[in-house]
């Protein structure tokens, strides 16, 4: 087995203490009924320093169109838990050499409401980093390793407000993606466990785009 302590660094030290003990709050509280499925969180030390990979949902597809995501999916009969579920989607959707992960921990499952599935977030250390390109060009449109700084940066931070009035949560706006959702939900979390968010204005609100509004409406 890989000693994590050598190999990840140490800017990742607080993230994989306090991760696996966040607490879920009551909505994303899993039903037992529901489909399960994983999501991987890579940490990588990329050109621009300390990052994590995102995607971005095909336009195409039928859920979830064109909105920013962490790789993921479905876990497969064949697949041996959300561990490996979410190294093969990394590597399926966007690349990523599974050998070049470490995985650092778990996280408490989430529920996806809308989709119905109970979500294990998978955190992982990239420690060989692979070419990375979208695999399935009918579902993933882009990949993308966002630095942490530009995550944190008070600029790039706001809540987002459905056109009824209803705020949705924290969004994102980075690499000309707007990430929102359960996506930008987790990502937040995950930037408090690691200690990296900086205060920023949780009052800056702007109404989701009609074109976001239309491709996230299919499903």
């Amino acid at each position: 087995m890989t000693d994590l302590a050598a190999t990840a660094p140490a800017w990742l030290d607080r993230f994989r203490t306090k991760a696996p003990r966040l607490p879920v709050p009551a909505h994303f509280r899993p039903a037992s009924a529901a489909r399960e499925a994983a999501v991987l969180i890579l940490f990588g030390d990329g050109p621009e320093g300390p990052d994590v990979l995102l995607t971005e949902r095909a336009a195409t597809l039928n859920a979830h169109a064109g909105q920013p995501a962490f790789p993921g999916g479905r876990i497969d009969p064949e697949d041996d838990g959300p561990v490996a579920a979410a190294l093969r989607e990394a590597w399926e959707e966007a690349g990523v050499e599974p050998s070049g992960v470490d995985v650092l921990c778990t996280m408490p499952e989430l529920y996806l409401s809308r989709s119905g599935h109970r979500v294990t977030p998978v955190a992982g250390w990239w420690r060989e980093p692979s070419e990375i390109a979208p695999g399935h060009p009918g579902e993933v449109a882009m990949v993308a390793r966002v630095p942490i700084a530009e995550l944190v940066d008070p600029a790039n931070r706001m809540t987002v407000r459905h056109p009824s009035g209803v705020r949705m949560g924290p969004a994102f706006a980075v690499r000309d993606m707007l990430v929102w959702g359960f996506t930008a939900a987790l990502l937040a979390e995950v930037l408090i466990a690691g200690g990296w968010e900086r205060p920023w204005d949780a009052e800056r609100v702007e109404d989701l785009p009609p074109d976001v509004l239309t491709l996230a409406s299919r499903g």
